[in-house]
């Protein structure tokens, strides 16, 4: 049957019509959140927080949904897959949505599958040795690793992850030799460095930082420029042994590529609401975390500036994924 240009044009206007108000409209059943790494990491423990306070300011139930696997490219591949109408969020970070993009040659996801909706919050990772360690600062660690090339080794949460660059870039800027040994997970990965399997990792505070006050582990440093509120007496990398270092981790939602922008625009509301809700604020800084807030366009060029930054750092590394 053919359709006439009136029918198309009020079809057409029908679908406009409809898009306000689907956003207007959302959530209208329980969300789904996929967080691309194991439970009780750094990841997931920030995506918690998340899913509780955004899913009590919608009226609506967040399922976590934890899709670990190739730094987090599994994940984000069924997140651009899924239906683009706001009910299933992607709980991005550093390594998804900046690192991997130049990692991994042959990754089925690509970044403009995904469309940022809001940044959330960022970090700093946590230069960690076991208390037994005869390394008590980094400037010794340093020395030590460079007294024997190669025998020292750190962890990371797997091979490409934001953690296993974040240790190539520590590498790289004190001229030091280490062995990496990837895990599965940030947990995992201090599960082994507790027991002393390990020598050190710079991992995500909010996944060490119970051990760090329970005496398991002993922190070095801080990846940020300035000192974590989170563990104040800690110095930063920068001002204990490399000047001017500094790799933060972050995290953001994403959603589908065809989302509306409109129901993009919702969401991005209820996010960036949700970042600035007191409570909120107060359970991720006593995770060492810090919440942001910003429109999608921000998230973007953040985004893109960083892509280009860790595009460097994965060159000058050498390192490559298949």
């Amino acid at each position: 049957m053919m359709l006439s240009r009136r029918t198309i044009i009020a079809g057409t206007a029908a679908a406009a019509l409809s898009r306000p108000a689907l956003a207007q409209g959302w959530p209208t059943r329980q969300l789904r959140l996929i967080v691309p790494f194991p439970p009780a990491g750094g990841t997931d423990i920030l995506a918690r927080i998340m899913a509780e306070r955004l899913g009590a300011r919608v009226g609506q139930a967040i399922v976590i949904d934890n899709r670990p696997g190739a730094a987090g490219n599994i994940g984000a591949e069924l997140a651009a897959r899924a239906e683009p109408d706001g009910h299933t969020l992607f709980f991005a970070s550093l390594g998804t949505a900046a690192i991997n993009p130049s990692l991994y040659r042959n990754s089925a996801v690509r970044p403009e599958d995904l469309a940022p909706v809001a940044l959330f919050g960022d970090l700093p990772n946590v230069v960690t040795a076991n208390p037994r360690a005869p390394w008590k600062t980094l400037p010794e660690l340093i020395a030590a690793a460079k007294a024997a090339p190669g025998k020292l080794t750190y962890g990371s949460s797997g091979s490409g992850s934001s953690l296993h660059l974040t240790g190539e870039l520590l590498k790289l800027r004190a001229g030091m030799d280490l062995l990496h040994v990837p895990f599965r997970g940030g947990a995992a990965m201090l599960t082994e460095l507790v027991a002393g399997r390990i020598d050190m990792c710079a991992g995500n505070l909010p996944t060490a930082i119970a051990l760090i006050r329970e005496g398991a582990l002993r922190p070095l440093a801080v990846t940020s420029l300035e000192r974590s509120p989170a563990v104040p007496d800690v110095p930063t990398v920068s001002e204990a042994a490399i000047p001017g270092f500094e790799a933060v981790a972050w995290f953001g939602v994403q959603v589908p590529a065809r989302t509306p922008p409109d129901l993009i625009r919702r969401i991005n509301a209820e996010v960036n609401a949700t970042a600035a809700d007191p409570v909120t604020q107060a359970r991720m800084l006593d995770q060492g975390a810090v919440a942001r807030t910003g429109t999608p366009e921000d998230f973007a060029d953040y985004i893109r500036r960083e892509t280009a930054s860790w595009a460097e750092v994965i060159r000058a590394a050498g390192a490559t994924v298949d």
